[in-house]
């Protein structure tokens, strides 16, 4: 007989696997602007690289570029008082809803600094909120938005956690 624990595990990593595949699917058609190559991920430069703590001040819908499909933002408080907007992705991917992160929540940030239209932004490749929850977005060695990624590569990425 499975235990219950097992059993839970199983349906987590079922939910998991169908989730990434209905983000891919559904990605694939709203990443118009986020595609790998594109001039927005020629923004995330691994020479600015960089992490910082803050509070959830809200989360807004974003377009970095002109012509780029909706994304999603985090606005940060960080520990001088000041808000820095932190990309995640293409709305298509990272479903405010489902999100995670709420107004409020202390978080800490990885990713890159970048400069779009005179603002300076921050690239996210992760967003850890406590000791158990961490969203990512980005591989974390070269920047590859997960967005990008087929399910199998996905679940790769996952697995080599």
């Amino acid at each position: 007989m499975i235990s219950y624990r097992k059993r839970l595990a199983a349906v987590f990593i079922l939910v998991l696997v169908i989730g990434l595949g209905i983000a891919y699917a559904g990605g694939k058609e709203g990443i118009a602007g986020w595609e790998k190559d594109s001039a927005y991920n020629k923004l995330y430069d691994l020479d600015e690289w960089d992490k910082f703590k803050g509070y959830v001040v809200s989360i807004k819908n974003i377009t970095p570029l002109p012509g780029m499909a909706t994304g999603v933002a985090v606005i940060v408080r960080d520990k001088e008082g000041g808000t820095v907007t932190v990309h995640l992705g293409p709305k298509s991917f990272v479903n405010p809803n489902t999100l995670g992160l709420r107004k409020g929540d202390k978080v800490s940030v990885r990713g890159c600094w970048a400069e779009i239209d005179d603002e300076e932004v921050f690239m996210a490749a992760k967003v850890k909120k406590g000791d158990y929850f961490e969203y990512k977005v980005r591989r974390t060695k070269d920047g590859t938005p997960y967005w990008t990624m087929s399910p199998q590569e996905l679940a790769k990425e996952k697995a080599g956690q």
